[in-house]
This record gives C-alpha cells, structure tokens and sequence, in this order.
C-alpha cells in the first residue's frame, strides 16, 4: 500500500493528500495502466520520476523526446566482449515506462532507471527453466540468479494476473485485466491514484503467501530499486518523488529493509562490460506467442484501445472493415453497424463493463467474416498482432557495422519492414546487383534479413527473388557481426577469410566459394580459391569430389553475370570434374541401397555441373562424362539405380539411341535379374526426376516392358518390390498416371509397329511408332504467327481466321 502526503497547489482538488513516495504499480505495455500513470503524475507533479529499468540508459533518456523516435522502441544492451549476450527493454507507444519518460521530459523533471545494471544482469545466469521475465513482474530484461535466495518460501514461478482472475472468477487472465483495469475511468471520486491503491493491496496479499514467487533474481533486483529509491527521497523529499515500476514489486519497495542488508545482497555480484542503445522494436515482438514473453497477446490491440479517443470498439470495427475491403471482400457500413450492436449485447450477456477483444472478435466472425476463421484469421495478424515497427534518431548510438548498413540500406532504398515481402532483382540493373550484393553479405555475417526466394532454382541467372523481413533480433546479429570490421564488405571478407581457413569438409569451401561470387568479395576470393585447391588436392574422396563440384559450376555460371573473373576457378572445378571422371565408376560398385541412393543424387548433380562446366584448355569433359554414364550404365556390379540413372541421362542427352535404351531396359527387366535390382533400375531410368513419367507415356516400348516385367514378378518377390515402385510412380502427376492407366488398360505392345502400317497409325491406340511429318508440318504457320516470323509459304489454316489480315 502507499501512504498519503500532503496536499499541494499543483495537485488535483479530487484527489486525497499522500505522504511518502508515490508508486506507481503498472502492468507492462498496458493502455490502461499508462493512462493512470499519465493521471498520476499530472495530479502529483513529483519531483523526480524513477523507472524500473537498466540505469545505463540514463544516458538516453533524453532521445525519447526526439521528433524521430517512434515507439515501439527498446534498450538494447549487450556485452561488449560478447556482444551474442544481449538483453531488451521493449516499450510501445502505451507502456507506461514510455509514458513516464515521455511527461518527465516534457515537464523537465529528472527521470531515471532504478533496476540492476545490465552490466550485472548480463552476466548473471539464467535461472533454471527460465524463457523470459514475466511481465507483470519484471522488465523485459535477460537474467535470473543463482541458488534459493532467502526470503522466497514458496519457490514457486506465479503468475500474478493469473491468481488474481481466478479468485475473482475469471478463466482468462487477460480477460479480467481489461474488465479491472482497461475498461475503467480514473477511479472512485476521481482520484487517480485509487487503481494504484488498490493493486498495491492486491499484490502485497500474494506476496505475503509467495514471496517472490520463484523469481529469485527478482530479490537483487528489488534490493537495488530501494538503494536507489532511498536515495532520490533523501535528494528531493519524501512526497516528492513517484516510481513507475511493475506491480509486483510495490510492496518490495515498502517493506522493512534496510541499506545494510540490500548492500549485501548486491555485494560481490558478476559484471561485464556493457553498451546500450536504442532500437527500433515491432508489435509482433511484444506478442507473447512470437516466442518473447513481453506480456500481451494483442498489442495491435491495446494500441487502439489508447489512441482511440472514444468509441474504441466502433472505432476498432471500422478499422477491421478497413482492412476487409482492402483484401476485396464485401463489407458494408450495415455490417459496422451490426457488429458494434453485437459486440455490445455480447458484453451485457456476459457481465462486463465494456466489449472487449473476445466480443469484438465474435462480432467479426458472426458479421463480416460469415462464420469462417479464414478472414478472421488476417484480422489477427494484421490488426489484433499488428506489424508496427518503430524507428530511432540517428542519434542513437550505433556500433559502426550498424551505421554502415544503415547507410547502404538508405543508398540502395531497401527500407527494413516488419512485415515479410518479395523483392525480385534484375542483376543487369546496377542498383538490383548491389542489392544483390548486399543480402548475400549479410547473410554470410549470419544476419538473415532476406532469404532466397524460389527463382534461384530457374534457368535464367539474372533474376533473383528474396523473401524480406527485419526482425529487432537482427540487430544483435549485427553487434556480433561487428568485429568482422567497421564496414558490411569489410566484414563479410574477413568472415569468409576466416571461415576459408577453418573449414575442413571440400562442399563446404565450394559453397564459400559461390557466396563469395554472389556477395562480390574479390578480395576474398583468392584466400578462399588457396584453401580449395588445398582441400581438393589432398581429398580423394569421390564422393566429396562429386559434392563439391556443383557448387562450382554454379558460381562460374553466376560469376558470368556479374562479370567477376572465374579463371582460376574455372582451372579448380576442370580439375575436379575430371577426377569424378575417373573415380567415379570404382566408387559406384558394390554399394548397399542408402549408399546407392546417395551416389545418385551426386551423379545428378555431376551431370548438371558438367553441362554448365566451359571446356577450358580444350579439355572435352561432356564427351569424357558421357563415357562414364555409358560405362555405368553397361556395368553389372553397379547398383541398379545408379545403372538405371546413367541410361536415362543419356538418353535425354540424345547419346543414347531409344533402340539401345530399350536394350538396357530389357537387361534390366530380365527373369534372371532379381525381382529388387530390377525395381531399383526403374527407379534410377523413370523416377526422381522430371519427365518420367512422360517417357513412358510417349514410348511405347519402353511402357511395355515395364508392365510384362511388373506383371511377371513372383508374388512372394512383389510385396518387396512395391514400397520402391510405389516411391518411385507416385511422384508423378496426376494426370501423367491416369494417362499411363489407360495406356494399359489398352494393352500397350512392346514392338514396333508393322511395317505395313501407315505412318499415322499407333502401335497403340493413340501413339504412332514413327514421326508423323504431315501433322507436325500442320503447326508450324501457328508457331509463325507466335514467333512473329511471318508465314512464308506455309498456308494459315482456317482456324486463324481471327488473325487480322496484316498479321498473317
């Protein structure tokens, strides 16, 4: 409980006389509670305002009155040494710790931090099962203590909310909070400090039966509050001096310790060297549910619930039609309407004072969303969760890296935004490249602010996309990535300088040597080109070999585009495709199914990098690789998957005539190979990659022996076969296999069509054994008008009729 003092000219004529200091027990980010302290404050005009917080902040106190700072802010404080350690005190534009600072500053009255330094709680470790403070108890600092400290009897973790709802008969914490204290006026006869009073009584009963309530390090913490606390009454007078601070610790700051015994209790407490500064925080960091707990489920919510100057629900209703009828579904004011009438006689039913979230929520789904939680569901994300992010003063102290990055972002006009977006880059454009440039630095530093999106996969090299979001935890990333150097190139050269020397596994150099085409360190790239040729000169490994060497080809292929000079990787990447070469077929024998599985998906990858490969010194390494597929595919002691495979690749490359495919195939599929190497051969020539299915469709031979083969199979043989079968033909297309299905229910035949057919007719209904040239002929004036190529001499066919005449 506080006491009363006495009465001054600048207090409110509706509000009692107090004596002793003023405190001020608040919920963390609450609307309501930053409302009453505003209330507060204005009726005492103190002379000091005390906030729980880290004092290294002290120092930018004053930035808070900066036109250019926008909440939701934090303090970020992290080790110097160790800058991964760090700590934050979120607050939004409706904590009242922001509110404190905010009305201290615009009414020149001291304000200052009273909790444990960050310098102490940095390096204090985390209590046991720790995730975050809670947030009716605490700041949003990192900590905990160590041991059972004394005074803490129960050894307990509480939440205090939660025990207050339910003994006053609520299910839901949240709930009661905004009926107690969200959905109230200024108090009983307009006295603005009756809700601190009263949460003040109510936090001293739980104190009494917890303790701290399992929050051990919460002891420390309370023992500096009233050293400070102590000092400001003796500095500016009793009743002259109001602290803002978390409820739970009101009754701490009042009860019977002395200086003595809080100077022990802080005596001999680890420390590290800190800095602080500020950052810009977003509304999903607060949501308890984005893995921080920072105290509220909604804070878009709460953020309304103070800006509205009245009439928050019908305010709030309008805003979620707003939003409705930007994502093109039929809102009307009737249904504004209606949902505020809903709303309201939800919250007479059920007994509360106003509508709040939960009625407001219903009436949405009920009105505007007919029932369904799809909608409702981006209201939640949009408006309830919301993705405001704040912004800092440059003023602000920035550790160098930072500035850097902010100053690149602002060149290249890539603002960082809460929310996530695509961004597609041109690299022929300069500004895109440098963009380009940009993200692939970052993330090599390990600051993820983009990833890759789905075009880096496609055959075009000059177009990436990337998914975009900045998360306030990327600023850590980025104090961590500082001492890599002063600049983002800077940094991320010496990051891969130094991941070069310590990287033993060749794939992993490979991959270092992709980003660092992507990310354009030329300086890099020569340390990094030393420590490859290294690797793969003493790594005789073909398996590793075979991994490495996409990675090249990728970075030759997209070094072309970004006119970096490749040479020397060129000669490196020659080199290790013609060690595949000749390693590769000892390597493939007598390899058990998993080891089989996983050489295939290295020959895939060797076959698509060797097509990229340019023959450098006149080295013809298509015609060396086309050699070895030829010799896998001919080689008994291979893997019948790895057989199957290398068929197939050449087969696609055209090296293989479809005479001989069929041969390979009929091998394969003969009564004297086992039931299983036959199975797996299919898998390797139709499954795992695209046009399977489709080759079988359109060969007719090929489709023929496979089904005489699958219905040849023994039946004590099938049950083993069908797990890889059912692997392999369930990956194609729904449409390919009902194809395929009828094609066999025809009775497809394995031979070729007689030769005294006409070269329309099918051996199969529907497919011809030869090229019909008269229909193919059929399509080309089509293909001409498509290509604009004009029509020559080929005659437009009447179905083109719609072609204007000058178009023909």
């Amino acid at each position: 409980m506080t006491a009363r003092a006495p009465e001054r000219p600048t207090t409110s004529d509706a509000a009692p006389a107090r004596r002793g200091p003023l405190l001020l027990g608040v919920r963390h980010h609450g609307p309501g509670s930053a409302r009453a302290v505003l209330r507060a404050l204005d009726a005492a005009a103190p002379a000091v305002v005390l906030v729980e917080g880290p004092p290294e902040g002290d120092a930018l106190v004053a930035l808070a009155a900066d036109g250019t700072m926008r909440p939701p802010v934090a303090l970020l404080a992290h080790a110097v040494d160790d800058p991964g350690r760090a700590a934050f005190w979120p607050m939004a534009e409706f904590s009242p710790e922001w509110v404190a600072l905010r009305w201290a500053l615009a009414h020149d009255v001291p304000v200052r931090f009273i909790d444990l330094p960050a310098a102490h709680s940095l390096a204090l470790p985390a209590e046991d099962g720790e995730e975050g403070e809670d947030e009716e108890r605490d700041g949003e600092g990192a900590g905990g203590g160590d041991g059972e400290a004394e005074g803490d009897r129960s050894g307990l973790r509480i939440d205090p909310l939660a025990v207050l709802a339910e003994a006053a008969g609520y299910d839901d914490p949240e709930r009661w909070w905004e009926d107690a204290v969200e959905h109230r006026g200024p108090g009983r006869a307009g006295d603005p400090f009756a809700p601190f009073d009263a949460v003040a009584e109510a936090m001293g009963a739980l104190r009494e039966e917890y303790g701290s309530g399992g929050q051990r390090r919460d002891l420390v913490r309370e023992a500096h509050m009233r050293i400070h606390l102590r000092a400001a009454r003796k500095e500016f007078g009793d009743d002259r001096v109001a602290v803002v601070c978390g409820a739970w610790h009101v009754p701490a700051l009042t009860g019977p310790y002395t200086a003595t015994a809080d100077r022990a209790l802080l005596k001999g407490l680890p420390k590290v060297r800190a800095e602080m500064t500020w950052v810009p925080w977003t509304h999903r960091r607060l949501a308890r549910h984005s893995g921080y707990g920072a105290g509220i489920d909604s804070p878009g919510w709460y953020g309304h619930l103070f800006a509205a100057p009245d009439r928050p629900v019908e305010r709030w209703l309008t805003k979620v039609a707003g939003l409705l009828r930007d994502e093109d579904r039929t809102v009307s004011s009737a249904h504004v309407i209606e949902a505020v009438r809903l709303a309201e006689t939800l919250a007479v039913m059920r007994g509360r004072p106003l509508a709040g979230l939960t009625e407001t929520t219903d009436a949405v789904r009920a009105v505007m969303c007919e029932g369904s939680d799809v909608p409702l569901a981006l209201v939640h994300d949009r408006l309830v969760v919301g993705d405001v992010l704040g912004e800092v003063p440059d003023a602000a102290p920035a550790v160098p890296l930072q500035r850097d990055l902010a100053r690149t972002q602002r060149t290249l006009r890539l603002k960082p935004e809460a929310h996530e977006r695509e961004v597609d880059l041109d690299l022929r454009k300069d500004t895109d490249a440098a963009r380009s440039r940009l993200l692939h630095r970052l993330r090599l530093l390990g600051i993820g602010w983009g990833e890759p999106g789905g075009r880096r996969g496609s055959t075009g090299t000059f177009r990436e996309s990337w998914r975009l979001r900045w998360e306030p935890e990327l600023y850590v990333k980025v104090a961590e990535a500082g001492v890599w150097g002063t600049t983002v190139l800077a940094a991320a050269t010496a990051r891969a300088e130094s991941l070069a020397a310590s990287a033993t596994a060749l794939s992993d150099i490979t991959a270092l040597a992709e980003q660092c085409l992507l990310a354009g360190l030329p300086d890099a790239l020569p340390v990094v080109m030393r420590a490859l040729a290294d690797r793969a000169a003493l790594d005789a490994d073909v398996g590793h070999l075979a991994q490495a060497l996409p990675a090249l080809a990728r970075s030759l292929r997209y070094g072309d585009v970004r006119s970096t000079d490749t040479a020397a990787l060129g000669e490196v990447a020659a080199g290790l495709a013609e060690r595949v070469c000749v390693g590769l077929p000892p390597a493939c024998a007598g390899l058990d199914a998993d080891g089989a599985a996983q050489m295939r998906t290295h020959l895939d990858g060797v076959h698509t990098a060797v097509g990229l490969l340019p023959a450098v010194r006149d080295r013809d390494l298509a015609a060396r690789w086309g050699a070895v597929l030829l010799k896998l595919a001919g080689r008994d002691t291979i893997p019948g998957v790895i057989r199957g495979r290398a068929a197939r690749l050449l087969l696609d490359d055209g090296r293989l005539p479809e005479d001989d495919a069929a041969r390979f195939m009929g091998l394969a599929l003969s009564p004297g190979t086992p039931p299983s190497d036959a199975a797996a051969w299919i898998e390797g020539f139709v499954g795992g990659a695209p046009g399977g299915g489709m080759l079988l469709v359109h060969d007719a031979r090929l489709l023929g022996l496979v089904d005489t083969w699958l219905t040849g199979v023994p039946a004590e043989a099938f049950t083993d076969v069908l797990p890889l079968l059912r692997r392999t033909f369930s990956a194609y297309e729904p449409g390919v296999r009902r194809t395929l299905g009828e094609l066999l229910r025809r009775g497809p035949t394995t031979g070729p069509a007689t030769t005294t057919a006409a070269p329309h007719e099918a051996a199969a209904p529907g497919f011809a054994a030869t090229l019909d040239t008269a229909r193919a002929d059929a399509v080309l004036p089509v293909l001409r008008l498509l290509l604009g190529a004009g029509t020559g001499q080929a005659h437009v066919p009447a179905g083109n009729a719609l072609v204007p005449e000058g178009k023909r």
